[in-house]
């Protein structure tokens, strides 16, 4: 995760955010950035609270930046500028639309987009349309929905299923407290959760060969190692069903060139080693010992070198040098055995993934999947730069995501970012081979343990374990079928404020997602204007059964009850039993109206909010 520390300051969280934007990606050898057309065909459409935009595909892009600018006097008012829904980290969104809610309404905007061939460039802005948000006035607009339930349908893809992350695996054996409740304990619980409920796979975390785990050490100048830690927590996770994403890292600090740089308030080490020989030796143990320990399971188990090394504070290094480490890393996980999968870059905010490319191109190094991290919009689309530099069949791996890089933020505890993870997921759906939800547990230190329960950790499920709204969001995700089924929306809103998932599972029934989203962040307490009536039409579901699970501030929403309960820091006493309440969503039968032989569920969508409809099959 982005954060960092640095010659160990007295405070890690002042100096993460004094120092979290400082880049290390500045020098080093690259290939030429292809120079993109604008995307073509541009509309812009005006709805209640809102403006919706659209552009043709550009061969080659991985994203598009919408800018803008106020009109005035019937031209735009300066220059125009990426229009900013405060996510904190990379702007451009990969799909070939985008809602704009951030502007004020029924003023009227100038918008042009470029396409993004690459996180760091923007190609040049196309001709501007203009238009203007329409102010709200009465009842809330309509949106019909129309689903058959004997489509033929297709398989349904699930970004959200492969990986999940958490914080380093060492915490899996801490007895200590946070809030008054067992570390270890409910970190571990947490990731049990969702492999249960939601069918996590594989869990990816940082540091295990940070020295908490007691891996390496150099006695009288040479090398001792020790995986008794590592077998420790790895026990503990696969004993849950889980399966790690080995992330290789950080550096031991008896290995370590500087072993005063260093990342967290835990101090992991983040330069370069001071003998590149006894690294790889490193890495060839630890992969040789897992493979002897846990048998040819291991051969699915993704292997990744470092972690966001793009980023002054997670590498102390150059660029080339982390090449070199990528070089050696990946080196020795293939020479333990050849089929064991190893990539990266592991980067912030989608950079060097060009460069990773460009120089496995020349070096001969193995790259089985490419490995990158985003925030605050949906993953970019990585498929073309595979494409371009000839690694075609490399996986895309996603390895962090989330609703905002930054700690401590409140987005993080409210519908608002379940909504966002709806959106995320739809939109790297059947594009990505993981998208990785950062991260379980609240049970988290990075900048250190959590002052209070609603303190807007990066958790799914809060100290104590309770779920927050992103959980609830992922947990719905998984109840959708095999088969997904073609949604025809009409309205104000109809597939860009409101987004739906429909799907038919084996039995016959049918799960079928609706939500109202905004990527806008000043929009995350709701906004009335955004609320919109849905109608949804059912074909060939008439009598039958339906339920309706609700998501939103006054269903599900930890803390629309903690607040209502006065929590303050932690919960006391009764008030821990009564936040339960919101632990779980409740599915309600509601009547339908019939229209032939299709069934009819009309229902108030407020903004932000989801619903899952199940329809019961015949």
């Amino acid at each position: 995760m982005t954060s960092t520390s640095d010659h160990q300051p007295a405070d890690a969280r002042s100096d993460w955010e004094a120092r979290i934007a400082l880049r290390s990606d500045e020098d080093g050898t690259t290939d030429a950035t292809p120079v993109l057309t604008p995307p073509g065909e541009l509309t812009a459409v005006a709805g209640v609270g809102h403006v919706r935009l659209t552009w043709s595909p550009v061969p080659g892009a991985v994203g598009y930046l919408v800018h803008r600018a106020p009109i005035r006097g019937g031209h735009p008012e300066g220059e125009l500028t990426p229009v900013d829904h405060l996510g904190g980290d990379v702007l451009s969104v990969p799909d070939t639309w985008y809602v704009d809610t951030t502007g004020e309404p029924a003023r009227p905007y100038a918008y042009a987009v470029a396409a993004v061939p690459e996180v760091t460039v923007t190609g040049p802005l196309g001709p501007p349309v203009s238009c203007a948000s329409l102010p709200a006035s009465g009842a809330p607009p309509t949106v019909a929905l129309h689903v058959d339930a004997a489509a033929v349908g297709a398989p349904l893809a699930r970004p959200w299923q492969p990986m999940i992350g958490s914080e380093r695996l060492s915490q899996l054996l801490c007895t200590e407290t946070s809030g008054g409740r067992e570390i270890g304990v409910e970190l571990l619980a947490a990731l049990r959760r969702v492999r249960d409920e939601v069918g996590v796979e594989t869990v990816r975390a940082h540091s295990i060969l940070h020295d908490d785990l007691g891996v390496y050490r150099e006695v009288a100048g040479e090398p001792v190692i020790d995986f008794t830690g590592v077998d420790r927590v790895y026990d503990l996770l696969l004993s849950t069903g889980l399966r790690p994403v080995v992330e290789i890292g950080f550096m031991p600090r008896d290995l370590a060139s500087d072993p005063e740089r260093t990342v967290f308030q835990y101090r992991g080490v983040i330069s370069p080693p001071k003998d590149w020989d006894r690294w790889a030796g490193l890495v060839r143990a630890l992969v040789a010992h897992l493979l002897d320990r846990y048998g040819e399971e291991v051969l699915t188990w993704d292997f990744e070198v470092w972690n966001e090394a793009n980023l002054e504070v997670f590498w102390s290094g150059t660029r080339d040098e982390w090449m070199r480490l990528y070089d050696v890393t990946a080196r020795a996980v293939k020479d333990v055995d050849p089929r064991i999968p190893v990539g990266g870059p592991s980067s912030a905010a989608a950079g060097w993934v060009d460069a990773l490319l460009a120089h496995a191109r020349r070096s001969g190094s193995p790259v089985d999947f490419v490995s990158t991290h985003t925030y605050g919009s949906p993953p970019l689309d990585l498929r073309p730069t595979l494409a371009r530099f000839g690694f075609p069949d490399a996986r895309i791996l996603w390895t962090e995501w989330g609703v905002t890089p930054t700690h401590f933020h409140p987005v993080n505890d409210g519908t608002s970012a379940a909504t966002f993870l709806l959106t995320g997921m739809r939109s790297a759906a059947g594009r990505v081979d993981a998208l990785s939800y950062w991260v379980a547990s609240d049970h988290f230190e990075e900048l250190g343990r959590p002052p209070r329960l609603l303190h807007g950790g990066f958790g799914l499920i809060t100290v104590g374990g309770i779920a927050k709204p992103r959980y609830h969001a992922l947990r719905l995700l998984s109840q959708l079928g095999e088969t997904e089924l073609p949604v025809r929306a009409a309205g104000d809103g109809a597939d860009g404020l409101v987004q739906t998932w429909a799907s038919r599972r084996a039995d016959g029934s049918l799960a079928i997602l609706v939500w109202a989203a905004t990527l806008d962040q000043s929009k995350r307490d709701g906004d009335p204007a955004l609320a919109r009536r849905i109608r949804l039409t059912v074909d060939g579901a008439a009598g039958r059964t339906v339920t309706l699970t609700r998501l939103d501030r006054e269903h599900g929403d930890i803390t629309t009850l903690a607040e209502r309960l006065g929590v303050t820091e932690w919960p006391v006493g009764v008030q821990w039993d009564a936040l339960r309440a919101v632990d779980s969503l409740v599915a309600e039968k509601v009547e339908t109206a019939t229209e032939g032989g299709a069934a009819v569920v009309e229902l108030h969508l407020p903004q932000p909010g989801a619903v899952l409809v199940e329809v019961a099959g015949s």
